[in-house]
């Protein structure tokens, strides 16, 4: 996930709008990087991060779904890694609407060359199993659920 860079080129028009939204999670963000990791597994420190970023990129796209801020907003919210152009990209193909991280999807990364336990359709699991993501806490985000 890349960090917020902001560069020298001014906002566009609507900025204003989502400004504080994006300056609340990007404060979240902070908290969860400097949050404390003793007793949790490796991976565990990491979700919160992994669940903000989603919630950020989510905001954004949303937004300019619903036609709320324009083209160029969006756009330019891409370039300065508010939102994260990858993980928007896997949400327009079908059967990806609500994929988590960009992790879970990468079969390289996985047992068997298969892709995370969070992306199996939970009528397709055992009952009273419990799913959860080893690299960010997803508890299922598979579009057939």
């Amino acid at each position: 996930m890349p960090k917020v860079r902001t560069t020298k080129t001014k906002p566009p028009k609507g900025w204003e709008e989502i400004e504080p939204t994006v300056n609340e999670l990007n404060q979240k963000m902070r908290e969860a990087e400097l949050e404390p990791h003793e007793g949790k597994r490796k991976s565990e420190s990491v979700w919160p991060i992994f669940r903000l970023h989603h919630q950020r990129s989510k905001y954004v796209y949303d937004l300019f779904r619903k036609k709320e801020i324009s083209r160029e907003l969006y756009e330019w919210c891409l370039n300065e890694g508010i939102a994260d152009r990858n993980l928007i990209a896997k949400w327009k193909k079908p059967g990806y609407e609500k994929v988590c991280c960009l992790i879970c999807v990468q079969k390289k990364d996985h047992n068997f060359g298969t892709t995370c336990i969070c992306r199996v359709p939970r009528a397709k699991l055992e009952e009273d199993r419990v799913v959860e993501c080893v690299h960010c806490g997803c508890h299922g985000c598979s579009s057939g659920d």
